[in-house]
């Protein structure tokens, strides 16, 4: 990378307005029948009958990983730690962005913990944005062995309802110093499709738990809502 900032830029809206075009039903008992194929809603709120959210704001360099991409070095998330509610959301979330990566089973996955950031390159985090030291993929090669290196940032947490998460990932190969994959992604919890998307998610989850599912448990848990945006975002990452 040799000074420049990694290859592969795409729009990047913030929190933008979405065209929705759904239709609002409210059903008092029988939205679990009807809503996703029986997720129950104990009486809830209204249920809006959409499909679910596909992130849209994607660059792909190829449908599929190149062969030689097998071990992927993820650095710490980063964020704005002069927002408090933005470093809260980096330490709630942080887990689950490592554990989505492991379920997804694209790559191996390395984390590279902040301490050894700093003493590689002098920072804790880097986002992927800026320009990076002359070397700096080689040298986490070195040290890690990996094919690939992953930036993440929080742009965005709301931990209060509606729920709201951002997300800004690139994945960079090592060889050739390109972008194979970005996304950045603005979820509002008080969008309908969001909304399909974060119960369908949650109802998965606890029909492997065994675990009761519940509308505000999907729409009012900080972490369940951060492990379904960052779910639902590495879904758009090239196939193996």
């Amino acid at each position: 990378m040799n000074g420049t900032a990694p290859a592969g830029h795409f729009r990047r809206p913030g929190r933008r307005h979405r065209d929705l075009i759904s239709i609002a039903v409210w059903i008092p008992t029988l939205a679990a029948a009807l809503f996703l194929s029986g997720c129950e809603t104990s009486g809830g709120p209204a249920v809006y009958l959409s499909q679910p959210y596909k992130p849209d704001n994607i660059f792909l360099a190829a449908a599929h990983l190149p062969a030689d991409v097998r071990r992927v070095a993820v650095l710490p998330l980063a964020c704005d730690g002069q927002q408090m509610d933005l470093a809260a959301g980096r330490d709630a979330l942080e887990p689950a962005l490592t554990g989505e990566l492991i379920k997804a089973k694209k790559f191996e996955v390395v984390p590279v913990p902040p301490g050894e950031l700093t003493r590689l390159t002098g920072r804790a985090n880097w986002t992927g944005e800026e320009v990076l030291p002359a070397g700096f993929l080689d040298l986490l090669k070195k040290e890690y062995g990996c094919d690939a290196v992953l930036f993440s940032e929080l742009t965005e947490f709301q931990a209060y309802p509606p729920l709201a998460v951002g997300w800004r990932l690139r994945l960079v190969a090592v060889r050739g110093q390109k972008t194979l994959w970005a996304g950045d992604e603005h979820f509002d919890a008080g969008t309908p499709t969001v909304m399909a998307g974060a119960l369908l998610y949650q109802r998965r989850e606890q029909r492997q738990s065994g675990d009761d599912i519940t509308i505000w448990l999907a729409l009012n848990s900080p972490r369940q809502f951060g492990q379904y945006s960052i779910a639902r975002l590495l879904d758009t990452l090239p196939a193996r």
